[in-house]
């Protein structure tokens, strides 16, 4: 095998492992085409748009940089204020920074149907566990010695499963 061969060889070897990696991190590529195809037929009513593989790499890839921008700005942001999660005032704060305000707002409106959304699916979910509960009174528990007995209530449990249902909350949003 000749010096040329080995060359290349390498770079196809280096090549492929970028590939791999932009796959592993990339975004996931059906949302990407949805999106773009969207967002152009949108703007053109004419005709139907194909993509060709390479542009919908470029614009996951594209999209990728500006998440990692824009939450490296957030992080700084939430770091000067002393703090360690970042949260929507710092994002919004970011995008003011990294000059593009114009998506301020339509992110603002889709927060906030999120939070709808979560809250009602809060009030909704603790409605029912609330039955389960008394349900699970009236069952009979064993009590290790072969008796049965009634399950007492549990107060402590449904406060500290109402907390972590409340930081997963935060959590998803901070996200």
């Amino acid at each position: 095998m000749t010096e040329i061969e080995k060359q290349n060889k390498e770079k196809e070897k280096v090549a492929a492992e970028a590939t791999v990696q932009i796959d592993q991190e990339g975004l996931p590529k059906t949302i990407v085409r949805r999106l773009v195809k969207e967002k152009l037929s949108q703007l053109s009513t004419d005709t139907d748009i194909s993509l060709l593989r390479d542009s919908l790499l470029a614009f996951s890839e594209s999209a990728r940089l500006f998440i990692h921008y824009l939450s490296a700005t957030a992080n700084d942001i939430c770091k000067e204020s002393k703090r360690q999660t970042i949260n929507a005032e710092d994002v919004f704060k970011a995008l003011e920074e990294i000059e593009f305000p114009e998506l301020i707002e339509p992110l603002k409106a889709s927060l906030e149907g999120f939070r709808e959304k979560n809250s009602k699916r809060k009030s909704a979910s603790s409605k029912s566990p609330e039955s389960n509960k008394k349900a699970k009174l009236k069952e009979p528990v064993e009590n290790g010695k072969g008796k049965m007995k009634e399950q007492p209530p549990d107060n402590e449990n449904e406060d500290a499963q109402a907390e972590e249902e409340d930081n997963e909350v935060e959590d998803s949003v901070d996200d």
